[in-house]
């Protein structure tokens, strides 16, 4: 599953690089950009746990500066090439057999897709706290995009109160830029955000630290650990 887990989050870093005119490439073992991705978006992903430090490096530009790597299967070793460790995580999966679990009902949270560019661009400053930089990585683009479904949970007053994108392959549906607001209940949204995967589908994402315990209680479970390595001049 981890596999799957990889190679859904691989895709999603390309579909968000497409949103901004910035596709990159599929190789046998790692995915690259050659230009500087989005904001927060790695440079390169590895695909395979024995991608080598060229698989990735060959593939994206070292000479501007912020340069960073996912490295899937914490496997690598960047230190050599100038790059420092930024964090680790949990990869992370959900059998698809299991129910959606029940949306807390005093939380009173509405849950459906975000459709039009107005609501995205509401989505965008609920998830960035309001940073006008952070808001303008998710653009209209992204609508269009059939593997893409942004979702939010609106509360009774209208606003939203949390959120995730959820993005399917046919094989697995990840779970990515998951945030709660006005201080909703972490397993709330995931509750809310799962009632929205297509029906049968296994779900993946990674998560770290306090983001990770609200998964793992509604039945996810750590499958593998990811690193990412920032260029250390950055």
């Amino acid at each position: 599953m981890i596999m799957n887990a990889v190679r859904n989050n691989a895709e999603w870093c390309e579909a968000m690089c497409r949103a901004h005119g910035r596709p990159g490439a599929f190789g046998p073992r790692a995915w690259t950009n050659p230009g500087r991705t989005p904001l927060y978006y790695p440079d390169a992903v590895t695909l395979t746990a024995d991608a080598s430090v060229r698989d990735v490096l060959d593939g994206i530009d070292r000479d501007t500066p912020g340069a960073s790597v996912k490295d899937s299967f914490a496997s690598l070793d960047l230190a050599a090439e100038g790059f420092r460790p930024l964090f680790d995580a949990q990869w992370i999966h959900r059998p698809g057999r299991l129910p959606a679990p029940a949306v807390d009902a005093s939380a009173e949270t509405d849950w459906r897709q975000v459709r039009t560019p107005e609501e995205l661009a509401a989505w965008a400053t609920a998830w960035s706290g309001g940073d006008a930089d952070e808001s303008a990585l998710f653009r209209p683009e992204l609508l269009a995009d059939p593997a893409t479904k942004v979702v939010a949970g609106y509360g009774a007053d209208g606003r939203i109160v949390g959120g995730a994108v959820l993005s399917a392959d046919g094989r697995v549906t990840g779970v990515s830029n998951l945030f709660t607001a006005d201080g909703l209940d972490p397993t709330v949204t995931w509750a809310g955000c799962l009632t929205l995967v297509d029906d049968g589908s296994p779900v993946v994402g990674y998560e770290s630290g306090d983001d990770l315990p609200p998964a793992l209680a509604l039945g996810f479970e750590e499958i593998g650990t990811l690193r990412v390595w920032l260029d250390a001049g950055a």
